[in-house]
């Protein structure tokens, strides 16, 4: 059952960043950039702010290009800007009082392999992550980055949240297991390269939103990026998706931005509306998991007409 004490006692405003990937003349150029996107989502008044997948990936545009035109010699250049990276978006949670996932970044374990991992952010600083799970064929045959092995929920101010890192989304099992740890939000940070990829995620979020009974956020990278050989191209586009019952949306989106149009969505999210779906909905989503694990232990009959 759905623990309510994980819940926040009052709206939260979110916004989800469709983030621009640029071609950086330096460091200060990328503090400068994500200074201002934060300022501005900050004022506001947002207390949790979601940036893409692999926005920390144009970072490679500081090294050259036999850096950033080499899949592998990138991964290994990143790691020097990896602790500027975590105190940056650190020192900006708390400079404005709210929770940030900021971009996921590809991090060298001490075994040499990568995890793409998403860090999120206190008010007060403290750090948590949670790595991707499930990798694309782009992530595993080309770019070599393994897959994370722990399902985590972060206990907030702002109630239990969870995220999904863009392929994940498209599989239940490990977000209900998130879901059923009390997460009451989901966040789904994402870079996708062509439309069909955006519609996956965007029919992922739609899904868990849906069987869960929660809210989930979509962050997404967009525009071009022809000197990069891994975020070359970006499609998509930011949103919050609900329940499909009373209270929420027809078609389940609280809000939504344009079309690889860089920016922030906003969005308020009421606490009080998910316990209610859940307790007085039309269905029971949420409640029928115990239902659906037993069905998928049903025989199958095959019957020939």
């Amino acid at each position: 059952m759905f623990p309510e004490a994980r819940l926040p006692d009052a709206p939260v405003r979110v916004a989800a960043c469709q983030y621009p990937v640029e071609f950086l003349g330096d460091w200060s150029h990328f503090e400068a950039k994500l200074r201002g996107l934060v300022s501005e989502a900050a004022n506001q008044g947002t207390r949790l702010v979601v940036f893409p997948e692999y926005a920390s990936m144009e970072l490679a545009s500081l090294f050259g290009p036999e850096v950033y035109g080499d899949l592998q010699r990138q991964l290994e250049a990143v790691q020097a800007l990896l602790p500027d990276y975590r105190a940056l978006h650190r020192a900006l949670a708390m400079e404005h009082g709210l929770y940030l996932l900021a971009g996921s970044f590809p991090v060298r374990e001490a075994d040499g392999s990568y995890r793409n991992r998403a860090y999120l952010y206190s008010p007060e600083g403290s750090e948590g992550f949670q790595d991707k799970l499930h990798m694309t064929r782009f992530e595993q045959e080309h770019w070599h980055i393994s897959p994370g092995h722990e399902v985590k929920v972060f206990d907030t101010h702002i109630g239990a949240l969870a995220v999904a890192t863009c392929y994940d989304v498209e599989f239940p099992q490990a977000v209900r297991r998130q879901v059923e740890a009390g997460a009451w939000l989901l966040l789904v940070p994402s870079c996708t390269d062509r439309e069909a990829g955006y519609q996956r995620v965007r029919i992922g979020c739609q899904a868990r939103a849906l069987e869960n009974q929660v809210y989930v956020v979509q962050s997404p990278t967009v525009g071009e990026a022809p000197w990069s050989e891994s975020i070359d191209s970006n499609v998509g586009l930011g949103a919050v998706y609900t329940p499909v019952d009373i209270g929420f949306p027809d078609n389940g989106i609280l809000a939504q931005g344009r079309t690889d149009e860089a920016g922030w969505v906003f969005a308020d999210l009421d606490p009080r509306a998910i316990t209610r779906v859940r307790r007085k909905g039309q269905v029971f989503n949420h409640r029928d998991w115990a239902r659906h694990r037993e069905a998928a232990d049903l025989p199958i009959e095959q019957v020939v007409l």
